[in-house]
């Protein structure tokens, strides 16, 4: 029986280094510790019975072998290379990832999507939805991140100014009629998120708020739910409570909606190749305008 080739990556380090003379810059272009490249060299070079390279105290040169081996490779590595760029883009035509999190997909997002998959019935379109959001999302074309405006992602770009709005539900909103009367109600407190509350008290004129009482989770949509089942006050993004508001499951007890330090960002990711990322990237860049007025 036949030996098994040689792992590809043992053949891209060989053709990296044998292009530079170096083992070093090898592991720069691909990624590796100059230790790696040595020892996939080596490797290859057991797999095939004599030295590819001679190494000298002040670098590298090819063996007669290595000289004669390279290229040979280059070509085969091209087509490899083309291949699966092809395969890539053709994906990448007909599908979409779009990272986000949850509650923004639900209260803002879906609303957005049904005229895009209208518009674009050939287009695969799959919403991965997070709880705790990241602009690195390794699965996603397209990543819309919760972050603070003083500490945006690289070249991430801001879909409007977002604002903060204090809900309870409509029973319970009856219980307040001053906002001296906010430190006496229970409060919904999503974690990581305090600072919401922090901000309104400023902006209702309130110095402190005892928040060390009262429910808590880890998600802005279970604080919402917490609310509109009579549970208590919270204050989320208006993003986020205008779904809820509209149909009359949570009440503003205050015609007021401060400035949120925290706003939505759209990230395009390393995966962002063909056509349908960079359409879905415009339509929903597109939606966002109006909001952000």
């Amino acid at each position: 029986m036949s030996r098994p080739p040689p792992p590809l990556n043992y053949i891209r380090s060989f053709e990296c280094a044998a292009r530079h003379l170096s083992f070093t810059l090898a592991g720069k272009e691909l990624g590796y510790t100059q230790a790696a490249i040595s020892t996939h060299i080596r490797a290859l070079e057991q797999y095939i019975g004599r030295p590819l390279f001679h190494r000298r105290p002040r670098g590298l040169a090819l063996t007669n072998l290595g000289q004669a081996f390279l290229p040979t490779l280059r070509p085969a590595l091209a087509q490899i290379d083309g291949a699966t760029e092809a395969i890539v883009t053709s994906w990448g035509d007909n599908r979409v990832i779009l990272g986000c999190p949850m509650s923004l997909a639900e209260n803002w997002v879906v609303r957005h999507l049904v005229g895009f998959s209208a518009a674009h019935p050939e287009i695969e379109l799959v919403v991965h939805g997070t709880v705790w959001e990241s602009p690195r999302d390794p699965i996603a074309d397209l990543t819309i991140t919760l972050e603070r405006d003083d500490e945006p992602p690289s070249e991430g770009l801001r879909l409007w100014s977002e604002r903060l709005s204090l809900v309870c539900a409509p029973g319970v909103a009856r219980s307040i009629k001053s906002p001296g009367d906010l430190e006496a109600v229970a409060k919904i407190l999503v974690l990581g998120r305090q600072e919401y509350w922090s901000v309104f008290a400023e902006a209702l004129g309130i110095e402190r708020l005892d928040l060390d009482k009262g429910l808590k989770t880890n998600a802005s949509n279970i604080a919402l739910e917490m609310a509109a089942n009579g549970l208590g006050f919270t204050v989320s993004l208006a993003h986020l409570t205008g779904a809820y508001v509209e149909r009359g499951l949570l009440e503003e007890p205050f015609a007021l909606a401060p400035p949120s330090p925290w706003s939505y960002y759209l990230v395009s990711t390393g995966l962002s190749r063909g056509s349908a990322a960079e359409r879905l990237r415009r339509w929903l860049v597109a939606a966002a305008a109006p909001a952000g007025t």
